[in-house]
């Protein structure tokens, strides 16, 4: 397809503790501006490195799966931006697998380019990315089970009875209409009592 459009990716990967919960987001639009899709992906416990090698591959596989052999790359990893040009060099054992995958989709393209953009010109990869593990977090990630729900008209299971409180004699003196206690008693907020009333002899 020597005319096909060149598309634009945005991409981004995060980690919550590098290593610990990570995802990457991914923004594809035209050349002139206009978006073509978007997406996020929870991809379990890794470091932000691979989450941004992860957002690179899932770029390149919906560049060629679609039909749309010239990609253009922002990233805010300067670090994989300079890798996948060859100005450094991959010593990671675990970004080398990643980097060989990604060069092997790259010379599938008829054109491809990388650039290194500050984190506020990718925006909204880096908010995919978060939204994805923000939903992993509360178990909305895609290819996470949902909690089972109850079958319909389930009864609510009977929580075990607290055991009745034993009678707990407790003197008080009566003084201009009020009640007063002389021990503290340990009551809940709304919680009712039955009072049985003995004038001292």
């Amino acid at each position: 397809m020597p005319n096909s459009p060149e598309i634009i990716a945005h991409i981004d990967g995060g980690s919550r503790g590098n290593p610990g919960p990570a995802a990457y987001g991914v923004a594809i639009e035209t050349a002139q501006g206009q978006p073509v899709t978007a997406f996020g992906k929870y991809i379990g416990r890794t470091t932000n490195n691979v989450a941004e090698y992860q957002g690179l591959l899932a770029a390149l596989e919906y560049a060629l799966n679609h039909e749309h052999p010239r990609l253009r790359v922002f990233t805010d990893s300067e670090l994989m931006a300079r890798q996948i040009s060859g100005q450094y060099k991959v010593r990671s054992p675990d970004l080398k697998p990643l980097f060989d995958k990604a060069k092997g989709l790259i010379s599938r393209l008829e054109s491809f380019s990388i650039r290194h953009v500050y984190r506020e010109h990718n925006r909204e990869a880096d908010r995919l990315a978060n939204q994805a593990m923000d939903d992993a977090a509360s178990g909305k990630a895609p290819g996470t089970p949902a909690p089972p729900a109850p079958p319909p008209h389930a009864p609510s299971p009977q929580l075990p009875k607290a055991a009745p409180r034993k009678p707990q004699p407790i003197t008080a003196t009566f003084q201009d209409g009020v009640l007063h206690p002389h021990t503290e008693l340990p009551l809940l907020d709304g919680e009712e009592v039955e009072l049985e009333i003995r004038r001292k002899k």
